[in-house]
């Protein structure tokens, strides 16, 4: 239980971190937003709990994958948060993204990359 714990307590603490430099610097918020320090932080908990490497490895694939995708959303939500508010401006980002998503799959689905 203390192990569980404590890795909630790191992951919350790097999407505090990054939200605090956020606040001081748009551009280093966004430098550190922008690196895979979820995915890296779930790499190590996945290594440290003795997964396969075909399961940590596997991992690292599809989040590459799925990451693609969701890249429109990150100049789609800039442009529409002074015409629509934030409320709005984010579930339409949300709803953007997942339709992005699903078209990715199927376009991607002939080149062997399975992602649904």
């Amino acid at each position: 239980m203390p192990y569980i714990i404590l890795k909630y307590l790191i992951t919350a603490g790097v999407v505090v971190l990054v939200s605090e430099f956020a606040k001081r610097s748009d551009k280093l918020g966004g430098l550190i937003a922008a690196l895979p320090l979820v995915t890296v932080l779930t790499l190590i908990w996945l290594y440290l709990e003795h997964q396969p490497t075909s399961k940590i490895a596997n991992h690292a694939y599809y989040t590459f994958w799925y990451v693609l995708p969701t890249l429109p959303m990150f100049l789609l939500f800039p442009y529409l948060l002074p015409k629509w508010g934030f409320v709005l401006s984010l579930a339409s980002c949300v709803i953007f993204t997942l339709l992005v998503f699903l078209l990715f799959a199927q376009v991607m689905k002939p080149f062997g990359v399975d992602l649904l």
